[in-house]
């Protein structure tokens, strides 16, 4: 790098730092939409809590199983986010670690340069990790979603079979 990086492009700084900074934002952007479904899942078991008062609902085993996935639903979404602020603190610290060896590259210290990329690099494969980690936990939980969307559906349909049986007759 040497003595004249910075003087002869002050703007390299911030081309080290951008990508670090654009992932802190689109992880950031994935957790607050991972919050918005977690309040959801919880808003839908608060609705199954009420609907299990009816003992006719409470004993159906389809019931039963839409409860279940959907706590399991919830623990994925809460796993999700363990992940997702994982790649968030990662990032952020990459932005600060990068700042650090602009810095430090100018001194011309190579051993102290080698220990601030590597640092740099670990904290970035810890992010990529953190949103994978959070992406595959937000597939499984949409996978129970659906699950419980295709159930309810069938639930529907056959409500209206039935409706429309009795008003035939």
């Amino acid at each position: 790098m040497g003595n004249n990086f910075i003087i002869q492009n002050p703007f390299a700084i911030l081309t080290f730092i951008a990508a670090p900074a654009i992932l802190t934002n689109a992880a950031s952007v994935l957790a607050m939409s991972t919050i918005n479904r977690m309040l959801r899942t919880r808003e839908r078991m608060h609705q199954m809590f009420k609907e299990s008062t009816d003992s006719v609902v409470a004993n159906n085993p389809q019931f039963i199983a839409q409860v279940s996935r959907a706590e399991r639903q919830g623990l994925l979404l809460l796993s999700a986010l363990h992940w997702i602020y994982v790649a968030i603190g990662s990032f952020a610290a990459a932005s600060l670690v990068t700042l650090i060896g602009a810095g430090v590259g100018q001194l011309g210290n190579t051993f102290m340069m080698r220990i601030i990329v590597g640092a740099g690099l670990l904290l970035g494969i810890s992010g990529i990790s953190g949103l994978i980690g959070g992406c595959v936990n937000l597939f499984k939980a949409t996978q129970l979603s659906l699950v419980n969307i295709r159930e309810e559906a069938e639930l529907i349909r056959a409500r209206q079979t039935t409706n429309r049986k009795t008003d035939e007759i």
